[in-house]
């Protein structure tokens, strides 16, 4: 059945092999995967779980966690919560998760007093935020942040494990050398206070990983969280490839329903389209249009890069995909299928759709 994510489990693995070079050997780092991107995949989990240079596994959801937890404990790694937990969600996030990402007194007393129930003791990261301004106590704060690391230290089913920052990912705020060294700082005057030397300082994700390459990722920094850099490959501070890595261990392939020649441009008045925007049409004159069916609920659009490279994505509704094949030395037919290459936003949404079957290979 089509669509289909292909997922070639050799080449992730290389990829993991290459990032472990980077994140590992050269910068001294230990090495967080994320899982979040193809939603836990079970088959995919496998295979980071016996990794042997993967640290720990993370999630944004505790349900995704939930799903490899007995692989991760089979396999000696430990699992994060990376998204800060909901107090709906607090019981679960104690029994399936390992570690959580923090910034709220609130959210941490209420796993200190669920730990308890539990008898476990639950580790948490203390999240700083560098100027991204999504998650973590502002860096400015800085007795904010003493204080709240006191509290967590003198709890008796939490462990303050480290602390860390998110970047790119909402103000798309480049990871520095001087950024970064403030968390190692701040982290720094925790530990001086509290007499204790703290396990984990993550230093962001797959747009912090450049910095080793250039010998810039501040020396305190001992750990990264790995999403896309695995996946696809990518830095994503700036979209380099990495070293060593590929970028079509993830494939999308699509099969044409139609297949017809027409012209380009739209006849009538134009209005806006089933998402509400004014879409634009390039003048191209009349071309072979092929219609497959796979449409924005199941990826996005832009994120598809056909690999005939003579081929354009002209747009998307919900349920179709528009090409012009017009140039392309291929002669499609119906019932042809088309291959695409993928960014990190249309994985996302092809790992998520229940209309996508997934093949490994």
């Amino acid at each position: 059945m089509y669509p289909k994510l292909l997922i070639d489990l050799k080449k992730l693995n290389a990829n993991i092999d290459a990032v472990a070079k980077i994140t590992k050997d050269d910068g001294g780092c230990s090495m967080m995967i994320v899982t979040k991107c193809l939603c836990a995949d079970r088959r995919v989990a496998e295979l980071i779980t016996a990794h042997p240079r993967v640290d720990y596994l993370a999630d944004s959801r505790i349900k995704n966690i939930m799903k490899y937890q007995d692989l991760v404990e089979a396999n000696g790694k430990q699992s994060v919560l990376l998204r800060l937990p909901m107090l709906s969600e607090i019981e679960d996030v104690v029994r399936c998760a390992d570690i959580s990402f923090n910034s709220e007194m609130r959210t941490i007393e209420a796993l200190n007093a669920e730990a308890a129930k539990q008898g476990k003791t639950h580790k948490v990261v203390l999240m700083v935020d560098l100027g991204d301004l999504r998650e973590g106590i502002f860096f400015e704060n800085e007795e904010e942040i003493l204080q709240t690391a006191e509290k967590i230290h003198a709890m008796d089913n939490v462990e303050l494990y480290g602390m860390g920052t998110n970047l790119t990912c909402y103000g798309a705020i480049i990871p520095k050398n001087d950024n970064l060294s403030q968390l190692c700082r701040i982290a720094s005057l925790v530990e001086d206070r509290l007499g204790i030397k703290l396990s984990m300082i993550s230093g962001g994700n797959s747009s912090s990983i450049y910095l080793v390459g250039k010998g810039e990722l501040p020396e305190k920094i001992n750990n990264l969280r790995l999403g896309e850099s695995f996946l696809l490959g990518n830095d994503t501070a700036y979209g380099s490839r990495l070293e060593g890595t590929v970028n079509d261990g993830l494939l999308c392939e699509a099969q044409i329903v139609e297949l017809k020649n027409k012209p380009s441009l739209p006849i009538g008045e134009v209005g806006v389209d089933a998402f509400g925007q004014k879409p634009f049409y390039e003048d191209r004159g009349r071309i072979d249009r092929a219609i497959l069916a796979i449409g924005q609920q199941d990826t996005d659009r832009d994120g598809m890069h056909p690999l005939d490279e003579k081929v354009d994505v002209l747009g998307a509704s919900s349920d179709h995909l528009i090409l012009d094949v017009t140039k392309s030395d291929k002669k499609y037919a119906i019932g042809d299928t088309v291959r695409f290459t993928l960014d990190y936003g249309a994985v996302l949404r092809l790992a998520t759709s229940e209309y996508v079957e997934k093949e490994y290979i």
